[in-house]
């Protein structure tokens, strides 16, 4: 059994962030390219964003600090800390509209 602090870690991110010229940084905390499930910690400086991209599977965003926005072409849903968004399954975006952290959880489908 493992412990960690997403607290401490979203805190190590965000100043990650802040130190490139991308203004994002992100953390596998658990899983990754061999498992189903993947949970990815992601801070985003305020006024950046993921460009927009498919769903790789079921997918959460858990807003830890700040405002997001994560939209489609058709619509857009804002959230704040404690807030759970359902990843739509088509082309999206993630932006911060503040400095911003948040908690991706992802269950790859098979696409084939």
């Amino acid at each position: 059994m493992e412990k960690m602090s997403l607290t401490a870690l979203a805190r190590q991110q965000l100043e990650s962030a802040h130190q490139v010229s991308s203004g994002r940084s992100a953390r596998t905390v658990y899983g990754g390219h061999e498992h189903v499930l993947r949970q990815t910690l992601i801070a985003l400086v305020g006024g950046n964003k993921l460009d927009e991209h498919e769903n790789p599977g079921e997918a959460t965003v858990h807003v830890l600090h700040g405002r997001v926005s994560l939209a489609t072409a058709d619509t857009s849903w804002e959230g704040s800390p404690g807030d759970l968004l359902i990843v739509p399954d088509s082309p999206h975006t993630l932006e911060a509209l503040e400095d911003s952290v948040v908690f991706l959880t992802v269950a790859k489908l098979d696409r084939s």
